[in-house]
């Protein structure tokens, strides 16, 4: 694979080096003088002492190519450099931060674009002058917002990832986040635009020069050559083929260079990776024991957008126990408020969400609510008693970190442990998980892995700690039936090695609940409809909508499947009564009208219902 790598960088590298180089090392190479007039010879054709001939003052035109290069390189390299550098953190502190800082940053870089291009370069050398030191601080100036923007995208679209969510609740301060794990994310589009501002910068260099307005002579560049060669077109047209071939070959370079290191250093399909970062230091703490009789409880949990009295509320009231050793099973259609339910046991809620209620999870020094704590109490939480595996291991993975890395910082979130003692405790844990070959996988990118073996390292990073509670966000999603399989019985054989471990499984697929849960709670709009033990409440469904669930499982044995008819309310356009009452089949008037309150049976088996009596 580094084979394969050379070769595709062979190419743009030598050709980059050879432009490059030949400019930088003009001085020294055995060039004339490019400066030197030879009136008598002017338009003389090419011979051994001047190969490509002489322009229109006798001047070497092969020297003035290399001394024109370093010239125009030196412009629009480092006026691209300095706009990437200057707009990629704007862009990074504008899509983090957002706010203020976006307002600062990203809307005011927005105003330059709103400026033709030219005519800001021209109005920035008429202000202070022609000359290179001009033109690099006109170019930086007209390249810099595209940066911002290219960076600000980038950003946005990474920000929200797991692995960035991660490094936030290990409590990383913002620099090494935004320099460790979100540059190197972003780092193949910056690369795409800077081989096209370094080509653009090129072009302009050249326009402004061949307008008088860049490069002074007698001081070579390509931009000058063209414009003194355009005069003697028709008697020297060479002259002007020359420098053009130049600045194509140039740009074309460029381009292609930057095209192929975007490929090489894009950590989603490189072949090789990037560099390793984030070492970890520290060592699991053990859990201790549960305290109290249940290991987490969720009391009253309201989610809602915003935190005004009439905000849209995505989850409503729900109320529901985990005690040691137990799987509960949070089932229902998208958009029921399982996962929701399952950050808010994380402290994990999404910006812009508020939750009321109270969340209290056992820990060594007894329940602490995960809604009240302060992130720094929080990440002491997160990882040593309650974790989680979440749904998409590719989102949750840093594609800029080897697997064993990753495991290894979540091994040194709670102790301090030298590097070499977190890798084998890292290479331990994917073994435990069934992985094969676990020092390779360890050394491994997670693209080199498969789905099944991503989704078995996110499940060791999650007990790196050895967690009281286990939340499972649909594990098995996007994965076929035979890595499912495997999944579940992983999950089911490292609870049950784990003395007092709980486990929370959100999924909607009710075959799995079957198999792996204890107790069900079912879901609906943002409501608890129906909880209890999974063989009480699949056997007898005391609500319509748990037994409409039940009757599009394929391992039912119901005739025929059925399909629940309507889609699951908006949070901002719920029916009046019972949220299920114009999808259900025994719906009734006083089901429109009336919403029911949930009815705590004796025997556990808990429902909201008006009608539950009658149905059952």
């Amino acid at each position: 694979m580094r084979a394969r790598t050379v070769r595709k960088l062979a190419l743009p590298v030598a050709l980059v080096v050879l432009i490059v180089g030949a400019a930088a090392l003009a001085p020294v190479l055995p060039l004339m003088d490019p400066t030197k007039i030879d009136i008598p010879h002017r338009f003389a054709g090419p011979s051994w002492a001047h190969p490509l001939g002489q322009d229109e003052f006798g001047r070497d035109e092969l020297s003035r190519i290399v001394w024109g290069g370093r010239a125009s390189l030196t412009v629009a390299i480092l006026s691209s450099l300095v706009a990437a550098a200057i707009g990629t953190a704007l862009g990074l502190m504008g899509g983090y931060f957002r706010g203020l800082a976006e307002l600062f940053t990203v809307r005011a870089a927005e105003v330059l674009l709103c400026l033709p291009p030219l005519l800001l370069a021209l109005l920035v050398v008429t202000l202070l002058g022609s000359g290179a030191t001009t033109l690099v601080i006109a170019l930086s100036i007209l390249y810099t917002p595209r940066f911002v923007r290219v960076a600000y995208a980038a950003t946005l679209q990474t920000r929200n990832l797991e692995f960035v969510v991660a490094q936030e609740a290990l409590g990383r301060h913002p620099v090494p986040i935004l320099a460790r794990t979100l540059l190197p994310n972003i780092a193949p589009p910056l690369l795409v635009q800077l081989s096209v501002t370094v080509a653009s910068a090129m072009v302009i260099e050249s326009g402004l020069s061949f307008l008088g307005l860049g490069v002074v002579p007698p001081a070579p560049s390509w931009g000058l050559m063209i414009r003194g060669a355009r005069a003697a077109m028709d008697t020297a047209p060479m002259l002007l083929v020359w420098p053009c071939l130049a600045l194509v070959l140039a740009i074309f370079s460029f381009n292609l260079l930057c095209d192929r290191l975007r490929d090489v250093l894009d950590p989603r399909a490189a072949a090789e990776g990037t560099v390793s970062w984030l070492r970890a230091r520290r060592a699991p703490v053990p859990a201790a024991a549960p305290v109290g009789s249940d290991l987490a409880r969720l009391d009253h949990l309201t989610v809602s957008i915003g935190g005004k009295a009439d905000a849209t509320r995505l989850v409503r009231d729900v109320s529901f126990a985990v005690k040691p050793g137990e799987t509960l099973a949070l089932v229902g259609e998208s958009g029921s408020g399982k996962t929701l339910s399952g950050l808010a046991m994380m402290g994990l809620l999404p910006p812009g969400l508020v939750a009321r209620g109270a969340v209290p999870i056992a820990t060594d020094a007894g329940a602490a609510d995960a809604l009240a704590l302060p992130e720094e109490e929080l990440r002491r939480l997160r990882g040593r008693d309650v974790a989680m595996v979440f749904q998409d291991a590719s989102a949750s993975l840093s594609p800029v970190m080897r697997v064993g890395e990753q495991i290894a910082e979540s091994i040194g979130a709670h102790a301090t442990v030298d590097r070499r003692e977190a890798s084998r405790r890292a290479e331990a844990l994917l073994a435990r998980v069934g992985m094969p070959d676990p020092r390779r996988a360890a050394r491994a990118w997670p693209h080199e892995l498969s789905g099944g073996q991503r989704q078995r390292a996110m499940i060791a990073a999650a007990l790196a700690n050895g967690p009281k509670l286990l939340i499972a966000d649909e594990p098995t999603t996007a994965l076929d039936p035979t890595i499912q399989a495997q999944i579940l019985a992983l999950l089911k054989e490292l609870k049950d090695d784990t003395q007092g471990m709980a486990m929370v499984f959100v999924t909607h697929n009710l075959a799995i609940v079957s198999e792996i849960a204890d107790r069900v709670v079912v879901l609906y709009a943002g409501e608890l409809v129906e909880a209890g033990p999974v063989a009480a409440v699949f056997g007898a469904p005391r609500h319509p909508y748990t037994a409409a669930l039940l009757n599009c499982v394929p391992e039912s044995g119901a005739d025929r499947l059925l399909a629940i008819p309507g889609v699951v309310p908006a949070p901002d356009e719920l029916p009046e009564g019972c949220r299920f009452a114009p999808r259900c089949g025994h719906a009734t008037d006083p089901c429109h009208r009336h919403h029911p309150d949930l009815d705590r049976s004796g025997d556990g088996h808990d429902v909201r219902c008006l009608k539950w009596r009658e149905l059952a």
